[in-house]
């Protein structure tokens, strides 16, 4: 197991809500993120959310593409998260067989921090 972690930028692109009764907000947005440290990468992220009063979730698509560690190529992180007002969690997975060029084979999982307005990143993963 390797462990990387360093920072990224993230602009949202977020799009009008495309349901909205009884309570709940479905919305779409894309994310755009430059990663530094020992993930120089870009990637663009595909983010469907839900709002219903304090509760909230997200699912999204995002496909990496840079350099891990000084290997070149890309790899797909799949996003789960939930939130409350008393709970959050976030799950963040490699997934398998996405791997590209130096890449391919990866698997792990990501997270992220976000620590006074700096966005933090941490991968955990493994190469054949």
């Amino acid at each position: 197991m390797s462990t990387a972690q360093g920072t990224f930028d993230v602009t949202m692109r977020a799009e009008p809500p495309y349901s909205d009764r009884d309570g709940v907000t479905l919305a779409r947005a894309t994310f755009d993120k430059t990663f530094h440290g020992p993930l120089t990468a870009t990637s663009e992220v595909q983010f469907l959310s839900v709002r219903a009063g304090e509760h909230a979730a997200y699912v999204a698509l995002e496909r990496i593409e840079g350099t891990l560690e000084g290997r070149r190529g890309s790899f797909v992180v799949t996003h789960l998260a939930r939130a409350s007002k008393e709970d959050k969690t976030l799950w963040i997975e490699i997934v398998a067989g996405t791997g590209t060029g130096d890449l391919v084979g990866i698997e792990g999982t990501m997270e992220i921090q976000i620590v006074e307005k700096q966005h933090r990143y941490t991968v955990t993963y493994t190469l054949p």
